[in-house]
């Protein structure tokens, strides 16, 4: 049995990404297995067949497939910030659905078909709801940063990167306040380790649970 959790990721998936701040923050030590989307490996396969990332393989061998249930685990072990105090579901949910769902077709035109500057503005709407939370307090959810800050985090920098020049002249300066102290904290560089795809056989990347992520 393996006696350390594997994470299998892609840098710069914000699934993954939000999965990893959890883990993070929650000072949980694991395995990480950078993943070639183009190749997948027949681990991650044989673990979750449906090929997405992130996934957690738990040391027992239980296997948790989805982002969101992957940080709600961490944090259950361990939340030294309070981050699930601050979990707001119903907004989380509006991120991982219309807003997904805009940014998508926003940045990937060709691929869906779609007017992207239609999507842009309806992502923009989103956004707007959270530059006015953000106008009365420096985190989502209140004072101090928790789960909806980081679960919604790496979708709006992936929207702000889209275009960043026409980004930083919109009329949303919470939100980019927010989205600029985020990208630059201790805690996002920790979770950003470039690695080398993994395959079999390649000496192990372990990331240790880290306390300093202010």
């Amino acid at each position: 049995m393996p006696t350390e959790h594997i994470l299998y990721s892609f840098r710069r998936c914000p699934y993954a990404m939000r999965g990893r701040l959890a883990l993070a923050i929650s000072e949980t030590s694991y395995v990480l297995r950078e993943v070639l989307l183009a190749r997948k490996p027949v681990a991650l396969l044989e673990a979750s067949p449906k090929g997405t990332v992130p996934v957690l393989v738990l040391a027992d061998g239980t296997v948790i497939e989805e982002s969101i249930e992957i940080m709600r685990w961490a944090l259950a072990q361990n939340d030294p910030e309070g981050w699930l105090e601050r979990d707001d579901v119903a907004l989380i949910e509006r991120n991982d659905g219309p807003f997904k769902h805009d940014l998508d077709r926003y940045k990937y035109p060709d691929r869906h078909q779609s007017d992207p500057l239609t999507h842009r503005q309806r992502g923009m709407e989103f956004l707007s709801v959270l530059d006015a939370r953000l106008s009365g307090q420096r985190y989502l959810c209140g004072a101090k940063r928790g789960i909806t800050d980081a679960a919604i985090l790496p979708f709006v920098r992936q929207f702000a990167a889209v275009d960043s020049e026409w980004f930083t002249g919109q009329p949303i300066p919470h939100l980019q306040e927010w989205l600029a102290s985020n990208l630059s904290s201790p805690l996002f560089s920790a979770i950003m380790l470039r690695v080398a795809p993994w395959s079999p056989g390649d000496p192990v990347t372990v990331v240790s649970g880290a306390a300093e992520l202010s």
